[in-house]
């Protein structure tokens, strides 16, 4: 009889949910033309130190860019907190040109000690500072007055006011599916935080709704927040947010394979979401792909992308350029491998052009875990990389502008129809 009950409790839950979708008006555009959030003088020398590599190739006075030395993607480790177990990694470019990390570490995933923490990269000494906690489990039961067993999954968002906000998973009872998300803000760039408090997601059952993925920038400075649903189904949902608040959520995919949504703005009303899969046995271990035509109102499932997934998170980032990058284990299974691909916008195909990790020459019980990587840009033009290694610690790297614009410039030119899952290494 109780299952019955509550049974019944979630359909009118999702009724509920459903019946507000289509009575919103419509959405702002997607905000195509960020700012970079730098101060001018960095913002300015970021600049200058982007363009200059490029600028070569039309001014016949200057070196080839073939003669311009262009270092090697630079790498590293954030700090070291002593926690046996780390996981879940996040940037956001600061206010001064530094960049802020943040993730989850415990003695296990899960576990009642977890804390999150957060330290900052610069550029200019290329060192990370010691790191802090921004919060732990007994300082998050106090914030948002109810019981919390364990804490994970910290994503950082830029307001329109300068503040940040960080969005990070919590789990009253039960596992992971039984999750919500709350949030936090910072008036000074993350060396202080507020009182946490509880989103709220649907108006019965505030459960199951977790986050992994950069949120996205409307034109009217609202954000767009992709998250998913571990329970009953696994799918993807897009939340609309104004001030710390939901004010509406569209649904992303459908069924119980596809998590964690990486979105791909490509022009002020079209987005395209890539997906961790997770299907059954028989299904194809592939990422799965939604589009919107109308800024995430709505969302429709397309074909794959025919590359391999093993049940993994990717990350995805747009350059200035119009180049798409997407890290991933493109594997069936396991996290053994790592790669960085690019793809030119015009043909659409996808192209491995660094391999990161491969551990795939050893033993299974000797090969280490590579997951969860998250992207984001400083300049428009670069890229920060995280990443788990082996849950033990995270990797950082940097992926310099002329780098990524050399690798943009070797991609192979389509010469035919073939399909995105003929992925060629770059040379």
């Amino acid at each position: 009889m109780s299952r019955v009950i509550a049974l019944c409790f979630l359909l009118l839950a999702a009724v509920v949910g459903f019946i507000h979708i289509d009575s919103r008006p419509v959405w702002a555009p997607f905000s195509v033309n960020e700012v970079v959030v730098l101060e001018v003088d960095e913002a300015d020398k970021a600049d200058k130190a982007d363009k200059a590599p490029v600028e070569t190739k039309t001014t016949a006075k200057t070196k080839a860019p073939s003669q311009i030395p262009i270092p090697n993607p630079r790498t590293d480790w954030l700090p070291d907190t002593g926690a046996p177990s780390v996981h879940a990694a996040s940037l956001i470019a600061l206010k001064d040109g530094s960049v802020r990390a943040f993730w989850f570490a415990g003695s296990r995933e899960g576990a009642a000690d977890v804390v999150i923490n957060t330290a900052v990269f610069d550029p200019k000494a290329n060192s990370w500072a010691a790191p802090t906690v921004v919060i732990d489990r007994v300082a998050a039961e106090k914030g948002l007055s109810r019981y919390i067993a364990k804490l994970g999954n910290p994503v950082p968002a830029r307001l329109t006011d300068g503040r940040l906000q960080l969005f990070f998973v919590t789990v009253s009872i039960g596992g992971w599916a039984g999750s919500s998300i709350s949030t936090i803000l910072s008036d000074d760039d993350g060396l202080t935080w507020g009182r946490p408090q509880r989103l709220i997601t649907s108006p019965l059952i505030n459960l199951s709704t977790l986050v992994k993925s950069p949120a996205i920038h409307f034109a009217d400075g609202r954000l767009g927040l992709p998250a998913y649903h571990e329970w009953i189904g696994r799918f993807g949902e897009f939340l609309r947010l104004d001030a710390g608040q939901v004010i509406d959520k569209r649904r992303m995919s459908s069924g119980r394979g596809a998590i964690q949504p990486a979105v791909f703005v490509n022009e002020s009303q079209e987005a395209t979401a890539y997906f961790r899969q997770t299907r059954s046995a028989g299904q194809p271990k592939q990422i799965p792909v939604s589009h919107t035509q109308n800024a995430g109102q709505s969302w429709q499932s397309v074909a794959d992308l025919e590359i391999a997934n093993p049940n993994s998170a990717v990350a995805g980032l747009t350059l200035q350029n119009g180049a798409h990058i997407l890290v991933l284990n493109n594997i069936e299974a396991g996290r053994h491998r790592l790669v960085l691909m690019m793809s030119n916008p015009k043909s659409g195909q996808w192209h491995v052009i660094e391999t990161l990790e491969n551990d795939e020459a050893l033993p299974d019980p000797e090969r280490k875990e590579f997951s969860y990587p998250y992207l984001i840009s400083a300049t428009g033009n670069d890229a920060h990389l995280v990443y788990t290694w082996d849950r033990k610690k995270i990797r950082h790297l940097y992926f310099s502008s002329p780098w990524l614009a050399r690798a943009y410039s070797q991609l192979p030119v389509q010469t035919n129809n073939e399909p995105v899952a003929d992925v060629k290494e770059a040379q």
